[in-house]
């Protein structure tokens, strides 16, 4: 491993193999925390490239959990994280409006790491608890149509890679490599990292992930999510093709609003900001919400447009269909702690 961390350390990149090799070192048991932490340290430092995050998405994945689930045109909307713009949880409110239209959301998601309230904290507030079972996870994805797969479960080598990466504090190349390692294979994604530099390195990794159709998002204010602030930048890879293009909140319809007009807080801010969302208050988080979630219906092939997935992901919220969701998965957790009881 110290190996790897020299070369890096001098700004060669990493052969695909030589990823794999550290990767897997990563992985096992023979490696120490700080090795890890100089290693990703290196890599941040250097910059990470698109071998580099295919081959550790490729391994991480290979040491996932596998889940039991019929084939389907499985869908993951969780971004890269580490944007630093304390948003509110985006892409946890924008799962429920998927998944009211009808798309299969297969949610990957942590704890807080480099945020102030993580999917699976806002979550708990909320009542979805983060102790299912794979099998769990398995079976609300199937009665529900949208699972929320809680990463230390999914993921449960990771142990001595999330220390390290709590001790560095910051976003490393697992917070590119994250949404690219469900367990659950994914037909389609859609992805916000906040490196506009690296768009099209990600729809790249994708591609050769086998994902049929994604698009990636670097938003505006250097957010991980498509934002009202300004000119958002995007790539739709579609069954290999890379089209690159801009959008901002007016070309479909949605006023301009500063990133500070969606600021979250603690859990219990965010989540109480979820419920309003989706009980249809209108505002800048509304509005990033459809706007999200209408770029994920689009990048499904639910929708042919991205006004036309802005208009279904609209009518998702204000039917009480992704509300009816939330209440669902709350209940089905509510359901699957009682059976737990009585093991």
């Amino acid at each position: 491993m110290k190996n790897y961390t020299r070369v890096v350390e001098r700004k060669q990149h990493l052969q695909y193999e030589e990823m794999e090799d550290a990767a897997n070192r990563m992985f096992s048991d023979v490696v120490d925390v700080e090795d890890i932490e100089d290693f990703l340290i290196a890599l941040s430092e250097k910059g990470e490239t698109t071998r580099e995050v295919a081959a550790l998405a490729s391994v991480m994945t290979s040491h996932a959990v596998k889940l039991d689930v019929p084939a389907d045109r499985y869908l993951d909307n969780c971004g890269t994280g580490g944007d630093g713009s304390n948003s509110f949880n985006i892409s946890t409110t924008s799962a429920f409006v998927l998944a009211g239209a009808g798309v299969k959301v297969a949610k990957h998601g942590n704890r807080k790491i480099s945020s102030a309230a993580g999917s699976h904290d806002v979550l708990d507030v909320l009542g979805i608890h983060s102790s299912f079972t794979p099998d769990d996870m398995s079976r609300m994805l199937e009665e529900e149509g949208i699972a929320f797969l809680f990463a230390p479960i999914v993921h449960p080598k990771m142990k001595k890679i999330g220390e390290a990466r709590r001790k560095i504090g910051k976003p490393t190349i697992f917070n590119l490599v994250g949404p690219l390692t469900n367990p659950i294979p994914l037909a389609t994604q859609f992805a916000g990292i906040n490196r506009p530099d690296f768009l099209m390195e990600y729809a790249s990794v994708m591609r050769m992930l086998g994902r049929d159709r994604a698009i990636v998002v670097s938003g505006a204010g250097g957010m991980d999510e498509a934002s009202l602030a300004g000119q958002n930048s995007f790539v739709l890879m579609d069954k290999g093709d890379m089209i690159p293009f801009t959008l901002t909140a007016e070309d479909v319809g949605l006023s301009y609003a500063p990133l500070s007009a969606i600021r979250g807080g603690s859990p219990e801010e965010n989540a109480e900001m979820i419920r309003s969302v989706l009980q249809g208050e209108r505002g800048p988080r509304f509005d990033t919400v459809v706007f999200n979630a209408g770029l994920g219906l689009f990048a499904n092939g639910m929708a042919g447009s991205i006004q036309e997935g802005i208009d279904r992901a609209t009518d998702s919220i204000l039917s009480g269909n992704a509300l009816q969701k939330l209440e669902a998965v709350v209940e089905f957790s509510e359901q699957i702690g009682q059976e737990a009881m009585v093991r």
